[in-house]
């Protein structure tokens, strides 16, 4: 914007510092006046409120016959007639001559709030007005709890403070689940933490300009817990497969043992695969001593837990087999373990006959 200058100087010697302001116009808002246009020589205008980051500009209306004039922020001289005293590079000049003496602040911030006085000293008396200017700041979270992570039954504080004027209200959300846990205050204060709490955590900060948001996670270490082994049955000669399930945080490692003695991956051709939350032990071509019972560990810093498997020989059928009735299914020790083969076949061969008679 062109500052528009009258042809009336303003000696900056012999300024006499009498103060008043009569108009204060927002940027791209509409002007707020003065209550009244009183004659007295020091009037109060009502407060006037900006957003940070906006242009506020500052209009004095000058009248009579003027001789000094001078705009000024806490006894510190902003502008004196056309001379800048300032040297804050976001305050200038916008207007000035008999009618007015306007200047303007850009991108306002806190430090500009506070008092702002326009001094018109006139051929008859020197007048002042004065106006207190409010800057209003969105929130902003300034002091948050930072991802943490604790073990199973910890205790757990979490902060969030933020700044910004109007002073904005904070709460807490849990947004990993349902939600069931909030809270409306800085401090989120978790007893005996469970896994079940584990995840996300929301902060808002909200007053009447804006909102800002923080997320943070805690993790839940706890020791594993592996689920029940299943058996398996293999015939000799096949592929068989142990599968060992553990639910842990951190993740469980796993070790694997038949009769006491560990497994290492490759041992007797058998090869341990551990991906995540489940280990299988492979056996690519089983044989006898192969069958017996296996023990699956899983292992982190919290604790162990185990779980037993039994592998055991299926005999397929054969022809001769079909006549013999019920099949022994035997396991590494030579027990005996169920399985039952119908012998509907031989009966269903022999049906004909009987129905003869």
């Amino acid at each position: 914007m062109p500052v528009r200058r009258s042809s009336v100087a303003f000696p900056k010697c012999s300024l006499l510092v009498s103060l008043r302001i009569l108009l204060l116009v927002l940027h791209a808002g509409s002007p707020v006046y003065s209550q009244g246009d009183s004659q007295s020589d020091n009037k109060v205008m009502d407060n006037i409120t900006v957003r940070q980051g906006e242009t506020v500009f500052l209009r004095c209306e000058q009248g009579d016959v003027v001789t000094h004039t001078a705009w000024l922020n806490r006894s510190s001289i902003l502008y004196a007639g056309e001379d800048k005293w300032s040297v804050d590079p976001r305050v200038s000049l916008v207007t000035l001559n008999q009618e007015e003496f306007t200047i303007k602040i850009e991108n306002v911030d806190m430090t500009d709030e506070g008092q702002y006085v326009c001094a018109v000293q006139t051929s008859r008396r020197p007048r002042t007005t004065s106006v207190h200017v409010l800057v209003q700041v969105p929130p902003k979270i300034i002091n948050f709890s930072r991802d943490i992570v604790v073990n199973e039954g910890s205790n757990v504080t979490l902060m969030c403070q933020a700044s910004g004027k109007p002073e904005p209200s904070i709460s807490w959300k849990f947004i990993s689940s349902s939600g069931d846990l909030a809270s409306d205050d800085e401090l989120l204060e978790i007893s005996s933490i469970s896994r079940q709490r584990a995840g996300v955590y929301e902060c808002t900060a909200v007053n009447d300009i804006d909102t800002d948001v923080q997320t943070v996670d805690i993790t839940v270490n706890y020791a594993p817990s592996v689920s029940e082994g299943r058996d398996a049955g293999v015939t000799p000669g096949q592929r068989g497969v142990l599968e060992c399930e553990a639910d842990a945080v951190p993740e469980a490692d796993f070790e694997w043992y038949k009769d006491n003695r560990r497994i290492f991956n490759g041992f007797d051709g058998m090869d341990i695969i551990n991906t995540g939350s489940l280990s299988k032990l492979t056996f690519y071509n089983v044989s006898d001593g192969d069958y017996g019972n296996y023990t699956c560990v899983a292992i982190n810093k919290l604790g162990s837990s185990n779980t037993n498997f039994l592998l055991y020989v299926v005999i397929e059928p054969t022809s001769s087999t079909l006549l013999q009735g019920p099949r022994a299914v035997q396991d590494g020790s030579g027990g005996v373990k169920t399985a039952h083969f119908h012998t509907c076949l031989l009966f269903i061969a022999f049906l004909p006959f009987l129905l003869r008679f």
